[in-house]
């Protein structure tokens, strides 16, 4: 269907600022003193912290039974069958027994289901935390510490309590740091890690959980690494101890891969007509033990005791803290990370709200707590959280759920599993690596995309491969925070014209029927301009202007210091003339004969007179000089223009070397006859404007318009250098 043009008529009064403010009766925003709240105490607010920090008591009593129990339970059912190899595999990923990955998948959940907002994702243990956890308690309890003089054997038990004694206290940590981000409402700190740098983090550590596994695949006996390059040094110790493969346990860990591989492949193309997926990674996990424990495989290493019960609180150590509090606030930043991502994701496509702030709070307290209670840090699985959606969880009730049957296992069935080979639970760790080692493809969508964000995505990869997951992140937010200050500084500045019968303006470098409107120039940065690029905005304005300002001015400068030097000679030699003038008839009048020669006395008094005249009016004409000193007077070339109008609405806020900046442009302006214009800024800037003292006599809220065409219109009808053809202003 064709467009059809419709000619609209639209009458308006021309707008300033002060005009503006007096139509729209502007006042001062009331400011609102939120942190009086704070310390006011009543019951209405008790009641509404207490519902704000335990959201359980506000959607747990409007629960629908009949409609949504039998969802969450299934729901549940199905990711505590998940948790549980998942939670087995990953504290070794850890560098813990597998009893605290278990440990790990019952407290923390329980405790969010209590705190937090998030129907859908399903928190417990997660690779990239595991991996983050492991190289902390690698690196801090290696193996080399626990060397027995006797054999030169590692004394296991003593390695094993003090990695879960550091693993404890880094949770508790971790929960303090988030707790307290929380609790500030600085749940906004996520949104500065992007998602580039999200999934170029998560890609790389999940290469770095790959090759940690390795050495469970192939049954080697490595040496513990880290810092930075320590990956590289597994990957190449690996490969050189590779002929010490034990094949038993390459054997095992391939078939329960291709299990698991074909578990899940079933599952996709059955999706439709199962009610649940089958529970590949339990059925793999149960097999392995039955099959271990009947006839016994040498030489395959396996979980070894998995102790009944729950432990009780221990209390961390607060000697550590100072040695684990750097990465301790990476892997709170991390983890919040990817579970308000999640959250967010699944809010949106179920049509509720996350709050970021509550979350972190929650998260806190389940890592803290858990950290009491022996558990490692947390955060949330994507791919159990999807399981956790497919299978009909529509609350945390699904949560709740999950860690009531991990507890189930802890207290009676954890035992059964003891004989299960670590190579098995390998293959478990590797195959759920696919959703992540998937993100490789961002490469190609990337480099078609943004290639600025492919940079942030290949930088973050890189370090974190290189440096480690701490120093990894570490240098991926710097260098994503230097970005996004190299694109501040660095904008897009444009000279604007009016696109044909309208009122709007735009690059006339873009747009090849803008036309820029005679003896106006308009312009316009596609940043706002504060002190580390107000310099390049003033020398972008003057370039783009075509008017060498500088040079101009200092030209214009020269002369008139010429002009006043000249002036200064012309004054002092006509005092001389004044004083021989006064001399010469005192000395006529007193030789001569008074009576004889008064006709000719007086016309010696007359022609003198007239002389003084004369002199005098060389001196009013030269005391004009410095009156005239426009650039046309002094011979100097004119500007092409005799206005000009900063298009300002992109300004988001005003620092005082913006404000330097805008009154040098007035003034550098102005000195070569041409006036300047600001036009559509937003009221905080005006506000700020007015805080730091910019308007006064020469600048007034009159220089200041509503949009960039009141400005043109006023700049066209009130010229500096003479008047404008009226037809020009009605056909604007």
């Amino acid at each position: 269907m064709e467009l059809r043009r419709r000619d609209y008529h639209v009458e308006r009064p021309l707008l300033n600022q002060e005009q503006l403010e007096e139509l729209g009766n502007r006042g001062s925003a009331t400011g609102t003193w939120q942190w009086r709240n704070w310390f006011r105490c009543s019951r209405a607010r008790a009641y509404a912290l207490l519902l704000q920090y335990l959201p359980v008591l506000t959607w747990l009593p409007q629960y629908p039974v009949r409609e949504w129990l039998l969802g969450d339970l299934l729901s549940g059912l199905s990711v505590a069958i998940m948790q549980l190899p998942q939670g087995l595999a990953y504290a070794l990923l850890a560098g813990l027994p597998p009893v605290f990955g278990l440990y790990s998948s019952f407290y923390p959940v329980f405790i969010y289901f209590l705190f937090g907002t998030s129907r859908h994702i399903s928190v417990g243990t997660f690779a990239v935390m595991s991996v983050m956890v492991g190289s902390v308690t690698e690196s801090l309890a290696p193996d080399e510490d626990f060397l027995q003089a006797s054999n030169s054997t590692v004394d296991v038990a003593a390695r094993d309590a003090r990695r879960v004694q550091l693993a404890s206290a880094l949770s508790v940590l971790v929960g303090l740091f988030q707790v307290g981000l929380g609790l500030v409402h600085f749940g906004f700190v996520v949104t500065y890690l992007s998602e580039p740098l999200v999934r170029g983090y998560t890609t790389a550590a999940s290469v770095q959980v790959f090759i940690s596994q390795l050495k469970y695949v192939f049954g080697l006996h490595l040496s513990s690494r880290s810092g930075p390059l320590s990956l590289i040094y597994t990957a190449l110790e690996v490969c050189w101890n590779l002929p010490k493969t034990v094949v038993n346990t390459l054997v095992t860990a391939v078939v329960a891969g291709l299990v698991l591989v074909l578990v899940k492949l079933l599952n996709n193309k059955l999706q439709k007509h199962l009610p649940v997926p089958l529970p590949g990674e339990l059925l793999t996990l149960i097999g392995a033990t039955g099959i271990s424990y009947g006839i016994g495989l040498n030489e395959v290493d396996v979980v070894g005791r998995i102790p009944a019960g729950l432990v009780p609180p221990v209390a961390p150590s607060p000697q550590l803290f100072a040695r684990l509090v750097g990465n301790a606030f990476a892997i709170a930043v991390v983890g919040f990370a990817i579970a308000i991502s999640l959250g967010k994701i699944f809010a949106l496509r179920h049509g509720y709200r996350v709050d970021s702030n509550q979350e972190l709070v929650a998260l806190g307290l389940s890592n803290f707590i858990g950290g009491i209670f022996q558990c490692f840090p947390v955060s949330c699985s994507m791919s159990r959280s999807l399981v956790q959606e497919s299978t009909g969880g529509n609350t945390q009730v699904a949560g709740a759920i999950s860690s009531l049957f991990i507890l189930i296992i802890i207290l009676k069935l954890g035992e059964l599993f003891q004989d299960l080979p670590k190579a098995v639970l390998a293959a478990v760790i590797i195959v759920n690596l696919k959703g992540m080692l998937m993100q490789f493809t961002d490469l190609c969508s990337l480099w078609k995309t943004n290639r600025v964000d492919l940079l942030i995505w290949l930088v973050t990869f890189v370090a974190t491969i290189l440096l480690n997951l701490d120093l990894g992140l570490a240098v991926a937010i710097a260098f994503s925070m230097l970005l996004v200050v190299v694109r501040i500084q660095l904008p897009h500045y444009s000279v604007l014209g009016q696109m044909p019968d309208t009122d709007v303006y735009r690059d006339v470098a873009e747009y090849s029927e803008a036309r820029e409107v005679p003896g106006v120039k308009i312009f316009r940065s596609s940043t706002t301009m504060f002190f580390a690029n107000a310099e390049l905005y003033g020398d972008a304005l003057k370039q783009r202007c075509g008017v060498d300002v500088d040079r101009l001015i200092s030209q214009k400068k020269k002369l008139l210091r010429r002009q006043e030097l000249k002036l200064k000679r012309l004054q002092k030699g006509n005092k001389l003339v004044k004083k021989d003038t006064s001399i010469s008839i005192n000395v006529n009048t007193g030789i001569t004969n008074i009576e004889s020669n008064d006709v000719e006395g007086s016309n010696v008094k007359v022609s003198a007179e007239n002389e003084l005249e004369d002199i005098a009016a060389g001196d009013q004409e030269d005391a004009k000089a410095p009156a005239m000193s426009s650039l046309k007077a002094l011979g100097l070339p004119q500007p092409d223009f005799h206005s000009l109008i900063l298009d300002l609405g992109t300004l988001s806020f005003v620092d005082t070397v913006c404000l330097k900046s805008l009154k040098n442009i007035f003034r550098d302006f102005r000195e070569i006859e041409v006036e300047v214009y600001m036009a559509a800024c937003h009221s905080p800037v005006v506000s700020q404007l007015e805080a730091g003292h910019f308007f006064d006599a020469s600048i007034t809220k009159q220089h200041l318009f509503a949009s960039v065409h009141d400005a043109v219109i006023f700049a066209l009808q009130h010229p500096r250098s003479g008047p404008v053809s009226p037809a020009l202003v009605t056909k604007l």
